[in-house]
This record gives C-alpha cells, structure tokens and sequence, in this order.
C-alpha cells in the first residue's frame, strides 16, 4: 500500500477517535460508528466503505450490529477478524445493562429493566422466553433464557420455571419475552402462558410481578394493563373455592 494513502487513513482513523474521547457519538454519522468499530480489529485499512455498505444492506445501526455474521462477511472489506468490534460493543452493553440490573430492585425501576430486557432480546429471528428471579427484596438474583422458539401453551412448562425459582430460593420473579415482529401486543397465547404461570407460581408461594412483551423499542406490561392482579385474584377466587368444598 503507498505510503501517503496508508498516512491518509491513518488520519482519518485518528480524527475520528479524536472526535469521539472529545465529545462522544454526538455528530458522528452511523456509518462513522461502523467505521469506527471495525477499525479496532483492521490495523492500517480504510474502513469507510465497508461501514457505508453495511449501513446500506441493514437499514440501521442497530441492524448492522444485530446482523449475522455470515451476512457481514458478504461485504467486502468485512471479514471473521474485523467483525470483532461490531459484535463486541452489543455483548459489553447487554452485560452492563445487566450488572445495572442483578441486584437492584428493577420493580421500581422500569427504565432499567426494559433497556436490559429489550437490548438483550432484540434482534433475535426466534421468540425467547426470560426469566428474572427476584429474592424476598426485589434484588435480581439471576436471569435465565428458559425456552426458545414459537411461545405457544404447550411450549412453556411453569414446572420448569417453578423448578428454577426453586434452585434460586427466588420469592418473585418477572416474566420477558420478544416478538420479533416488532409489535409488543400480546396474542391470546401469551396471555394464556401468563396466566398458567401466574397460577403455577401462586402455588408455590412465588410472586409473579410483570410479564413485559419487548417489541420495537415499545414494550406491553402485562402487569400496567391489570392482567396480573387480575389473575391473581382469579387464583385466590379459585383456590378459595376448591378448600370450601372440602371444608
């Protein structure tokens, strides 16, 4: 490579990382945080084109980085060693998001679970069906993708989620799912996966806080909409009847 194109990139390189420690993204194009991310692993190339590319095939910055790895590698200029920095900056940020959220109390902080649970969840092809386990003062124990695929009745088994809750000695936990449709509206399946778990839950003394449907950066909250008092009432209507016909 000539000298004075290689200076020339390195330049540019440097300029770019200047502008970033001095304010931030602020200013930046997407496509020069693409740029940014795939110089951490291409010493001495200009990534400007390769950046503009992805930008073009995956509409956004989010989708570049969502993108699979086989599709980035299609792009010339992109390949399995400078790929690094793209999928590396979603893995630290879901793993911040979640160190903000385990041992906090995310029932009082709803801001802060749903970043976790929607950058943790997004970009997934498949619905995925996460748990958080909550002890006796709302601290997140841990969470757990517990089931994957089509969420349907006969997908999701509350003995498994029960089981779990157990191991933890959790005495709540939060329900999260994805749609990856982008419409957070739950279907009647959902709401009657919820409600089994509501029951199985209730039966083991375990409180069921929220079941939250991440979507497009929108999110429906099972508990705000009043489905999750409202079954458990139905529980305690239920459970009530049956001890009365055996008193």
């Amino acid at each position: 490579m000539p000298r004075d194109k290689l200076n020339k990139g390195e330049g540019h390189r440097s300029r770019l990382r200047e502008k970033f420690l001095n304010s931030g993204l602020s200013g930046f194009h997407d496509y020069e945080v693409v740029e940014l991310l795939l110089a951490l692993a291409t010493p001495q190339k200009d990534c400007k084109e390769a950046a503009k590319e992805a930008l073009q095939r995956f509409q956004t910055l989010s989708g570049v980085l969502d993108a699979p790895v086989n599709e980035l590698c299609e792009i010339k200029g992109i390949g399995p060693k400078n790929i690094f920095g793209i999928k590396l900056v979603p893995a630290v940020a879901e793993r911040y998001l979640e160190k903000k959220v385990v041992r906090s109390d995310p029932v009082s902080n709803a801001n802060a679970l749903f970043d976790y649970l929607y950058h943790s969840m997004a970009g997934r092809s498949r619905e995925c069906f996460k748990v958080l386990f909550l002890d006796a003062k709302n601290r997140v124990l841990a969470t757990e993708v517990l089931f994957e695929g089509s969420l349907t009745a006969g997908a999701v088994y509350p003995r498994e989620v029960v089981k779990k809750a157990l191991d933890y000695r959790a005495a709540a936990v939060i329900f999260a799912h994805n749609h990856p449709s982008g419409a957070p509206e739950p279907s009647a399946a959902d709401v009657a996966i919820t409600r089994r778990l509501v029951f199985a839950c209730m039966s083991m003394g375990i409180t069921v806080h929220e079941h939250l449907v991440t979507g497009d950066r929108r999110y429906y909250s099972f508990a705000d909409a009043g489905h999750i008092s409202r079954m458990c009432t139905q529980y305690e209507q239920e459970f009530a009847k049956y001890t009365a016909d055996y008193d």
